[in-house]
């Protein structure tokens, strides 16, 4: 019996040495093969990941969940450099830039720390683009720093209280348990198919735009880091937009929402409908059959939500 449990336990060493060196080996491939592709700066002893292109009004492109600055990169930002100064940050914990602390970083927090970083790159005032998860931080950088920015476009932006509960693969990769043990595992084992799969729920039901995957990088969304901040900035999400949402009343920059009818993963009616109601003179664009990525299948639309923003402003 005890040979059985040694022999049994040494398996499961060799099991989890692998694992812990596939899942590194897979973080080097990762990073080799879609390093930095801009600048690296300090802010506070947070290292910040930033990629600047164009001259004009300054736009911050903010990206959502499991995502990076090379989804805004791959299509809108390019599109808008014709006409503005654009910044795309990496969010807290995920591409380039530092997880704070060893949370994921509440969307308030990650807000306090892109305002700080665009005024270091000499946006006082940009306007503010989120989509998605990276919409309700661009809702936190309005309401809590109202003076630093001049206009507010949130895309397919989660903004208030939802019921369905949490993914149950975000319950299990937020846990202790799950961040030591399930987290590695999926570094080191998750098949590309699924991943192709999980791309092509989430552009549903437009298919996703060639090359885009190659161009994304999603090992980099695959490191243990990231995933592991990932999950707890979903876990928290919810909680954090009750305490957000009674504040949008407050919001006071020009305001233009854009969001696809089609999307099922950020429900239109619940967010996009309801934060036109409770922002003041805000303006709602809906995008007919479109699903949660418009800054890719509906790049056009979304950069001219940007430039009605812009306008709105006095910044065009």
């Amino acid at each position: 019996m005890i040979r059985a449990i040694v022999i049994f336990l040494v398996l499961v060493a060799l099991v989890w040495a692998v694992t812990l060196w596939r899942a590194a080996r897979a973080e080097a491939r990762a990073e080799a093969s879609h390093p930095p592709g801009g600048r690296l700066i300090e802010v506070d002893g947070v290292t910040v990941h930033a990629e600047v292109m164009g001259d004009g009004p300054d736009v911050v492109l903010i990206h959502g969940a499991s995502g990076n600055a090379r989804d805004m990169t791959f299509a809108l930002a390019p599109l808008l450099a014709e006409r503005y100064r654009v910044i795309v940050f990496d969010r807290p914990g995920l591409g380039y830039t530092d997880r704070i602390g060893a949370g994921g970083a509440s969307i308030a927090d990650q807000a306090a720390l892109l305002v700080r970083a665009a005024r270091a790159l000499g946006a006082d005032r940009p306007v503010v683009m989120g989509q998605s998860y990276g919409g309700a931080v661009a809702l936190a950088w309005a309401v809590h720093h109202p003076e630093a920015l001049s206009a507010l476009v949130p895309v397919s932006a989660a903004s208030h209280p939802w019921e369905t509960p949490l993914d149950l693969f975000y319950r299990i990769t937020s846990s202790p348990l799950g961040q030591a043990l399930a987290v590695p595992a999926l570094t080191a084992w998750v098949p590309n198919g699924k991943v192709d799969r999980e791309l092509a729920a989430v552009f549903a039901p437009q298919p996703v735009p060639e090359g885009y995957s190659k161009h994304f990088g999603p090992g980099l969304t695959l490191r243990r880091e990231s995933l592991r901040a990932n999950a707890v900035q979903r876990a928290t999400l919810l909680d954090e937009i009750r305490a957000l949402a009674p504040h949008y009343p407050r919001i006071s920059v020009p305001t233009e929402i854009v969001h696809g009818t089609a999307d099922s993963t950020v429900d239109p009616m619940l967010h996009s409908e309801n934060l036109a109601r409770r922002v003041p003179g805000a303006r709602l664009t809906w995008l007919e059959g479109i699903g949660h990525m418009p800054q890719h299948v509906a790049a056009p639309d979304v950069a001219a939500a940007i430039d009605r923003a812009a306008r709105r402003a006095g910044l065009r």
